[in-house]
């Protein structure tokens, strides 16, 4: 998708609309499919399957009666059930009155109530199935690391004339015996000063002591959207010599100069591709998680650290990917729930929050970082839209799930006055949410 973005004019533009549509159109109609298969398998009639909004661009009509459509407007989608007054699944009485009385069994406001939650929480926990599986494919590509200190691959680094090779198993460094990469980390943390270290390995059957580049090197090996390295044009694989005027040799390094820059702009020297790039800088202050469940605000410019050589990988099962999917998809959500939980405390600024402009730049810069990028965002996505979906709020899938309690425990639902009314107040509470967040969007450009 980087080519897009080399079309004279119009190039960036139109490679953040086609990013943003992908996006939000694969993890809205995942969403939608819930509702509509969980529906279907529960009897009940869904008259209509709409991605987007608005005019409608391409439609056809199914066996079973179900209209699917494309719309202008790609910022969400909606499953209209039988019954249905329209998009927000407000039930129509003066439908049902008209309805036969097989219509009616196919309706959904008369359906039993166990299949209207299922129906309604299917949508939120599709995103989460999405989520879990992208996760788990990357883990399958990726690989996860193998038990015993194995070095995979190299970082490229002007200086060739290192001693480590890929396949060699790490034995010892710096005379300190070790059986895994942490291991590795808590020797090299302990040189005083770092530099070239002196490694013991197992190669060919035997054991070989070689020069070693330092571990913690100020390489990146990714880069935030929408962050001061994303603008300067920082890309994953560049090795930065220099920061400042400072000649750099680790990664804390780079962070030092970092942090003492302030938000004023500092001259980075990049090694990239066997040449040396120029590139200015402007770091900016945010807000940090700070490892103890709060935040913290620090100096960065949005680069994540490589290693002079990462651990070999292995192919891991099946289950154990879809385990480690499902994890992360849990990790995020648990941070997720925990930023907000700062946000109320105001210990983390609402401005944090992204809109639809903010989605739409990082879709751009998280595609232009390769395709592992874009699809982890995808997952990113997904989980953020089916957490969201469900928070107790009218309009939302959680909010209707409060309804069916209600029933539950009453034996009735609410009266159509008091759902009106609490619908017309989510629809306020999320209107005012997208306008903030869009709101936010602007301010940051």
């Amino acid at each position: 998708m980087e080519y897009i973005s080399q079309i004279p004019v119009f190039g960036g533009f139109l490679s953040t609309i086609i990013a943003f549509v992908v996006v939000l159109g694969v993890v809205v109609f995942v969403h939608e499919y819930g509702h509509y298969i969980v529906g279907r398998w529960s009897g009940i009639h869904s008259e209509k399957f709409s991605l987007g909004f608005g005019p409608v661009i391409w439609s056809r009509t199914d066996k079973r009666g179900t209209q699917w459509q494309l719309a202008a407007i790609p910022l969400g989608g909606y499953v209209k059930f039988l019954g249905d007054r329209g998009a927000a699944s407000e039930t129509d009485f003066e439908a049902l009155e008209e309805m036969s009385e097989a219509e009616l069994a196919r309706s959904f406001p008369s359906a039993r109530l166990y299949k209207r939650a299922l129906t309604v929480a299917a949508g939120p926990f599709a995103n989460f199935i999405l989520a879990s599986v992208i996760f788990a494919g990357l883990v399958m590509w990726q690989g996860i690391a193998t038990d015993k200190p194995t070095v995979g691959k190299l970082f490229a680094m002007p200086d060739a004339s290192y001693g480590l090779q890929v396949n060699d198993q790490i034995l010892a460094v710096e005379g300190q015996v070790v059986n895994s990469f942490g291991d590795i980390v808590d020797a090299v943390l302990a040189m005083d000063p770092p530099g070239d270290m002196e490694v013991l390995v197992l190669r060919d059957e035997g054991e070989v002591l070689v020069k070693a580049p330092y571990l913690l090197i100020p390489g990146v090996y990714s880069i935030d959207p929408l962050s001061a390295a994303s603008d300067a044009g920082l890309k994953g694989g560049d090795l930065i010599v220099e920061a400042g005027g400072q000649n750099l040799s680790t990664f804390r390094e780079l962070q030092q100069v970092v942090a003492a820059s302030g938000d004023t702009e500092i001259l980075l020297r990049v090694w990239r591709d066997g040449e040396y790039l120029d590139l200015p800088i402007t770091p900016v202050l945010r807000e940090y998680p700070d490892g103890e469940g709060g935040f913290t605000q620090r100096v960065m410019i949005g680069v994540y650290a490589a290693l002079a050589f990462q651990p070999a990988t292995q192919t891991p099962t099946p289950w154990n990917a879809a385990y480690i999917g499902a994890g992360r998809t849990v990790a995020f959500i648990e941070s997720s729930l925990n930023g907000i939980k700062h946000m109320f405390l105001g210990n983390l600024s609402p401005t944090n929050l992204q809109g639809p402009v903010g989605i739409a730049q990082v879709s751009k810069d998280t595609a232009n970082q390769g395709l592992r990028s874009f699809l982890s965002f995808i997952a990113v996505i997904s989980t953020g839209i089916g957490m969201l979906n469900l928070f107790p709020i009218p309009m939302l899938d959680g909010g209707h799930l409060v309804f069916y309690l209600y029933e539950a425990l009453r034996g009735r639902p609410p009266s159509q006055k008091t759902i009106q009314i609490l619908m017309s107040i989510g629809l306020a509470m999320v209107l005012l949410l997208m306008v903030f967040a869009t709101y936010n969007d602007f301010m940051r450009l």
